[in-house]
């Protein structure tokens, strides 16, 4: 931790953040083999249990005041849309390629730019939209719609890219009343309810190995987004942007090693379009967020 601490700020952030992308890969890995003993909907409700279970102490210590919710709705609205994107991107990663579900992902800050314009009223302007056009396309160089079969897999990794993009905007829109501390516990707390729903009706107590599976998995999620949100702290989250495309090589590797799957030559190509384009949309609304804000006056909340 000293060596840590010795570091300069950019070596910090970058550190952190590989260690997030790699648990992030490592939270898939657990997520299929978890699926294998329960099933997966109950993999969904543990994941939100063993999680609040675990913010629960280390946000308590800061006060209740920090958890009070002002817009309960908003907590209510998330909640909802984000347990479906996880039920959906985790069966995703039981039915296809981990690299596969990994590329598709990537499609989620397409999905934030559209909704942005389409329902907080943001102006996208036409670098940005043929940003977009690009990206989807590179998810259709993965699907090859018309040329292979789109899996249901494959569909499902989307659906849930699209719904974690609701639920990025619905926090976008809470951080203006909402605090950290809120938002981050409030998401396991009403999750662990709603996803106990559908898991009741095929529910399987899991054994000893099922339990250690599913801590390793909230383990590997908690310390994830940890490791990302001081990543994010450290420096501007732009610079740190290109590292997110290490998940791909990551859940390759991690996939073959584990589960022999090799990703093919348009699940590697599709994933940098995707990537770059989703890169290059970052930066534009991180140079206009910079214009807006101190010298006009106006202040935009971040995710």
């Amino acid at each position: 931790m000293h060596a840590f601490n010795r570091l300069s700020t950019e070596w910090q952030a970058t550190l952190l953040m590989l260690a997030a992308m790699l648990l992030f890969t490592v939270m898939g890995v657990f997520i299929r083999l978890s699926s294998q003993t329960i099933p997966v909907m109950e993999v969904v409700f543990f994941r939100n249990f063993l999680g609040a279970l675990c913010l629960l102490p280390l946000i308590l210590r800061s006060g209740i005041k920090t958890i009070k919710m002002v817009r309960p709705r908003l907590f209510i609205y998330r909640g909802i849309v984000n347990f479906i994107g996880m039920a959906a991107g985790f069966t995703a990663v039981t039915l296809i390629p981990l690299a596969e579900v990994t590329a598709l992902n990537f499609t989620c800050p397409l999905f934030i730019t559209l909704g942005a314009a389409m329902f907080l009223g943001e102006i996208i302007r036409i670098r940005r939209i043929i940003a977009i056009i690009i990206g989807f396309f590179g998810a259709l160089l993965i699907l090859q719609p018309g040329i292979s079969e789109v899996s249901l897999g494959a569909m499902l990794a989307l659906v849930g890219s699209l719904c974690i993009a609701g639920a990025s905007l619905l926090v976008k829109k809470m951080t203006e009343t909402e605090s950290v501390n809120a938002i981050v516990l409030w998401m396991v707390v009403i999750q662990a309810p709603i996803s106990f729903v559908p898991a009741y009706f095929v529910w399987q107590w899991p054994d000893m190995e099922g339990w250690v599976l599913l801590i390793c998995l909230t383990l590997a999620a908690t310390i994830a987004h940890i490791c990302f949100t001081r990543a994010c702290g450290l420096v501007e989250i732009t610079s740190l942007q290109h590292l997110e495309f290490v998940k791909l090589p990551f859940a390759a590797v991690v996939a073959w090693f584990i589960f022999s799957e090799v990703p093919d030559i348009w699940t590697w190509i599709g994933g940098a379009v995707i990537f770059l384009s989703t890169a290059y949309i970052t930066h534009r609304e991180a140079r206009a967020d910079k214009s807006m804000r101190p010298n006009h006056g106006i202040r935009e909340s971040k995710l």
